[in-house]
Order: structure tokens, then sequence, then C-alpha cells
């Protein structure tokens, strides 16, 4: 069983960035599925963005409109989310999850997908 653990979260002015770091404890993450859902306090968890564990393919969600990207180090140990030019709304507890099997465009956002979940580390955007 693999156990994501998230790093990174912070308070940051609008428009700055800020980079999420998504490592696991128990195997690496080199053989998953890994993705990030963002949720806020009254609303369902949703979908920000996933690569695939094969051949690195990324999957967005349509808000992040270019300034989110997510990525894997070299030796698939740690999964990112380079946050650019951060708006208010994106404000949320940003949670890493990892799964077995491959994803596509479509599963990529189905939180069933995903076995593992971190505990989820908070991003809030001042304006």
């Amino acid at each position: 069983q693999v156990q994501p653990v998230e790093s990174g979260g912070g308070l940051v002015q609008a428009g700055g960035p800020l980079r999420l770091s998504c490592t696991a404890s128990g195997d690496s993450l080199g053989f998953y599925a890994t993705a990030w859902f963002r949720q806020v306090p009254g609303k369902e968890r949703e979908f920000v963005a996933a690569i695939s564990w094969s051949a690195g393919n990324t999957y967005y969600a349509e808000f992040v409109k270019g300034r989110f990207t997510i990525s894997r180090d070299n030796t698939k140990t740690t999964v990112y989310l380079q946050m650019n030019d951060l708006k208010p709304e994106d404000t949320a507890v940003y949670t890493c999850a990892a799964g077995h099997g491959g994803i596509t465009i479509v599963t990529a956002r189905v939180p069933a997908q995903y076995q593992y979940w971190g505990q989820g580390t908070r991003v809030t955007v001042s304006s």
C-alpha cells in the first residue's frame, strides 16, 4: 500500500506562484497514476490534474487555463503541481491521490480511479 503525502501549501498573494509536492511511503509513485484534487467547505471535491504512470500523459481540468502544470521528477519519486497566477478562487485543500492501472482523459477525472489519498495541504490565496 502506498501513502501519498503532500507538502508546499501555504499563504500566497493573488497572482503569485506556488508549487505543491506529492511523495509517497511504502512504494514509488512511479508505479501509479497520480492526481491532484481540491476541495473547499460546502463544495464537492473537484479534479485538478493527473499524470499517468507509464507514458506520463497529463490531463487537466478546464479551469486550469494553462496556469497549472503537473509533472514527475526524473526518479519518479515526486509528483509536482506548479501553480501560477493564483486567484482567490483557487483557495482550497489540495489532495494528492494515487491509483493502480492506466487512466484516460475520461477516467483521470474520476475519484474512484484512485485508491490511495493523502491528508491534503491547504492553499490560501489572498486578494
